[in-house]
């Protein structure tokens, strides 16, 4: 793990960037570090996010049709979702719905 600290750190730093009621995607952050194959990495990332002293919002971070394909990583099954709606974002049959009005792009976002 120790490897991988500098990128999941620069993934984290990436994730707390995300605006509440929006969401992007592993491959959306992977392309924004430089990285645009290692979409897994960042799903890697996210899966240790959770030991973080400093919050990441993993809720925010989707496949990319806006499937809540991380959604196993959370203390239940629905959490994800739950985080997800209380920020405004309807989700149905475990996908984002209007996934483009709430897709929020690092590159576009950041510069």
């Amino acid at each position: 793990m120790k490897a991988h600290s500098s990128f999941f750190n620069d993934v984290y730093e990436v994730v707390r960037l995300i605006p509440q009621g929006r969401v992007t995607s592993y491959g959306a952050i992977a392309k924004y570090l430089g990285t645009a194959k290692s979409a897994r990495m960042v799903g890697w990332a996210m899966n240790g996010s959770h030991a973080e002293t400093k919050p990441v919002p993993a809720h925010r971070v989707v496949n990319s049709q806006g499937l809540l394909t991380g959604k196993a990583h959370f203390a239940t099954p629905d959490r994800m979702q739950q985080l997800l709606e209380k920020e405004g974002i309807t989700v149905q049959d475990e996908s984002v719905t209007e996934y483009t009005k709430h897709f929020w792009d690092p590159t576009t976002e950041l510069g």
